[in-house]
C-alpha cells in the first residue's frame, strides 16, 4: 500500500494480531453511526471541522512514539507529494461530510449501502484507470451493483446520491492514496495537518465570529462530543492501518463487510429506518455481488 521503501515488507500472511487490529477497527466503524447520531443537532460542517483538529494531535503523537516524524518533514519540502496529499485530503473530506450529514438525516441505509458498493466500484476503477483485466464473476458483480443503483434511481426518480457520493470519494480516496509514497500513520497526519488550517479558521469563526459553535457555549456534553471527534476518526483508521499490514489481502476483503453490515442492522432495528420495496430489491442484489466479489477474490488467492 505504500511506496516507502523504509517500511518493511511483511509476509502475505494472516497473524492473529492483525486480526484483532482489523476486527477492532470495523467494530468501532460499525458502532459509529451511534455516536454521529449523538451529534445530530451539530452542524456537519463543525463536526468535520473538530474530527479534523482533535485528530492530528493523537495522530502526530503515534508518529513521535514510532519515530517517523522525519517522514513528514520530508514530505512537507515535496510539492508532488504535498499536491497528492491535498487531494486525498480533500476526497476524505467529501466522504466525512456525507457520512455525518447522511446520519443525521436519517439515511444511514443509505450511507451503509454506499460502503457495500465499494468494493464493487473499486474492481471497476482498477479496470477503467489501472486496465486491470476483469474475471467474468467480477464483471456480474459490478452488473448486479449497477442495476441495484438503478432500482433506487428509478424508486426515488433520481441517483441515489448519498450512497454514490460515498462510494466514489472512498474508491477514489484509496486510488490516490496508493500513490502517496508514505506510510498509513504518516499519511493519515499529512492529510489533517493540511485540512487543519481552514479547520481551525472554521472552528474560530463559530466561537467568536458567529457565535454558532457548540464546543463550549452550549454545555460540557457538546464539548465532550466534539473532542471526541479525534478518537474516533483517527484511532480506528491507525488501528486498522497497522492491522491491514499483518493479514492478507483476501481477509481484509472479506473482514469489510462488517461495518456496513453494523451500520444497516443499526438503521433497521435501532435508528428505525424504512427499508421499502426498491432497497428490499437493492439490498439482495449487492449482497449478490458482494458474494461473486468474495468467490471470484477467493478462488483467485488460492490459484497464486
Amino acid at each position: 500500500m505504500s511506496a516507502d521503501a523504509s517500511i518493511p515488507l511483511v509476509k502475505n500472511e494472516d497473524s492473529p494480531r492483525g486480526f484483532a487490529f482489523a476486527l477492532t477497527a470495523y467494530l468501532l466503524w460499525g458502532f459509529l453511526p451511534i455516536y454521529m447520531k449523538a451529534v445530530a443537532h451539530i452542524s456537519p460542517a463543525e463536526v468535520i471541522a473538530h474530527r479534523i483538529l482533535w485528530s492530528l494531535p493523537l495522530a502526530g503523537i503515534v508518529l513521535i512514539v514510532l519515530g517517523r516524524t522525519q517522514d513528514i518533514r520530508i514530505a512537507l519540502r515535496s510539492p508532488r507529494m504535498l499536491a497528492m496529499a491535498a487531494l486525498t485530503a480533500s476526497l476524505i473530506t467529501v466522504n466525512w461530510g456525507t457520512y455525518v450529514w447522511a446520519i443525521g438525516a436519517g439515511h444511514s441505509l443509505d450511507a451503509a449501502l454506499g460502503y457495500f458498493i465499494n468494493p464493487l466500484f473499486s474492481i471497476f476503477l482498477g479496470a477503467v484507470v489501472l486496465k486491470e483485466k476483469l474475471r467474468p464473476a467480477q464483471i456480474g458483480a459490478i452488473v448486479l451493483a449497477g442495476l441495484a443503483v438503478v432500482v433506487l434511481a428509478v424508486d426515488s426518480g433520481g441517483i441515489p446520491w448519498i450512497s454514490l457520493t460515498l462510494t466514489i470519494s472512498w474508491g477514489l480516496y484509496a486510488l490516490f492514496r496508493k500513490t502517496l509514497p508514505l506510510g498509513p500513520n504518516q499519511g493519515f497526519f499529512l492529510e489533517v495537518l493540511i485540512l487543519s488550517v481552514p479547520a481551525l479558521f472554521y472552528v474560530l469563526y463559530l466561537e467568536f465570529g458567529s457565535g454558532a459553535g457548540h464546543f463550549y457555549r452550549t454545555g460540557w456534553a457538546d464539548t465532550a462530543l466534539l473532542l471526541g471527534c479525534g478518537l474516533i476518526t483517527a484511532v480506528p483508521l491507525m488501528i486498522y492501518a497497522n492491522g491491514a499490514k499483518l493479514l492478507k489481502l483476501s481477509t481484509i476483503g472479506i473482514m469489510q463487510y462488517i461495518a456496513p453490515t453494523m451500520i444497516f442492522l443499526i438503521a433497521v432495528f435501532i435508528f428505525k429506518e424504512p427499508l421499502g420495496t426498491a432497497r428490499m430489491i437493492a439490498f439482495p442484489l449487492i449482497w449478490a455481488g458482494l458474494f461473486l466479489y468474495t468467490w471470484s477474490m477467493l478462488r483467485g488467492s488460492r490459484g497464486r
